[in-house]
């Protein structure tokens, strides 16, 4: 991972999706009915064919990052989010058919603070060949939102959800086989602020960390399939940041930029489904740590290395 210019302050949120017994047990599969069509999967091209690109970009943008809640009472915020299939580069000369939610990897961040209810639309975009959904791990309640968002293609399905804790949790797909959707780029984050709010920074980024098993190998120049037998070897092709190799810094899109003295916050989710990931701020430690993406319990201040445990498990 590139790093970021040098500053004085840092803080760092981390989310493993790991809120306690009951989100854990939300991972759950789709019903038993949709679960042989989730099972299909698209016939991709030959790895020495040169696919048509659906789009120039899938990696997010690391300062897309919806504004601190300024409020004192909880409201209703709608969120909608459309899946998609699209062949993108990872490098250059390298395709690959990823899925994602609104076309980026990671996913739109979701923030809202504790007591609001998130009304959460999910449309499946009719171009696609498989059904998806979304599990939130700030949902308190069956599957995180995965049975009620379940979309076939060219569907849209809405549910609401009451936030009733604080912390940056990952959210997925979780269809059979979820690992696969995942894998391909199905996962985000989602913040839920403490009443009071976050302390004020100067700016604040937002990553996500995957991997892909790929057919091909690294640097391989034509389209790669998904190989699930290296998946569950645990051995991929890439371990990404944002999607792409590359993606954040000078050799990429480079868009965190900040300056010397200035304060930043990074929320950082991993994806996995099998890595977890070291963060490490280069030439400077972070000054604040929120481990497990917990709000509420002991920050952990000038640490130079923290784990980020995959999210999914």
């Amino acid at each position: 991972m590139s790093s970021v210019p040098t500053t004085t302050r840092r803080r760092v949120l981390q989310s493993m999706g790991a809120a306690g017994a009951t989100a854990v047990a939300g991972c759950v599969s789709a019903p038993p009915a949709e679960e042989q069509a989730a099972k299909s999967t698209p016939q991709p091209p030959n790895m020495n064919e040169s696919p048509v690109l659906d789009t120039q970009r899938i990696a997010g943008n690391p300062t897309a990052v919806p504004p601190p809640i300024d409020r004192d009472s909880p409201t209703t915020v709608s969120v909608e989010m459309t899946t998609h299939e699209q062949v993108a580069e990872v490098e250059p000369g390298v395709t690959y058919t990823y899925m994602s939610f609104d076309g980026r990897i990671p996913g739109p961040m979701i923030r809202a603070r504790v007591g609001d209810h998130v009304e959460m639309t999910v449309t499946n975009d009719e171009s696609n060949s498989m059904p998806h959904n979304i599990d939130l791990h700030a949902v308190r309640g069956p599957g995180g939102g995965a049975e009620a968002s379940m979309v076939a293609p060219g569907e849209t399905k809405t549910f609401t959800f009451k936030a009733t804790y604080p912390g940056l949790f990952t959210y997925h797909c979780a269809v059979p086989n979820l690992d696969y959707h995942i894998s391909s780029g199905m996962f985000g984050a989602i913040l839920i602020e403490p009443e009071v709010g976050l302390p004020a920074v100067d700016h604040e980024f937002y990553l996500g960390q995957h991997e892909l098993y790929t057919t091909g190998d690294a640097g391989e120049e034509g389209h790669h399939d998904f190989d699930f037998e290296a998946m569950k070897d645990e051995e991929p092709t890439y371990v990404l940041i944002n999607g792409e190799k590359y993606a954040i810094g000078p050799n990429g899109h480079n868009e965190m930029q900040i300056e010397t003295g200035e304060s930043a916050r990074v929320y950082y989710v991993s994806g996995g489904p099998n890595l977890s990931s070291s963060l490490h701020p280069i030439g400077s430690v972070w000054d604040e740590v929120h481990p497990q993406g917990g709000i509420g319990s002991d920050v952990h201040r000038n640490i130079q290395t923290t784990p980020v445990p995959r999210g999914r498990r």
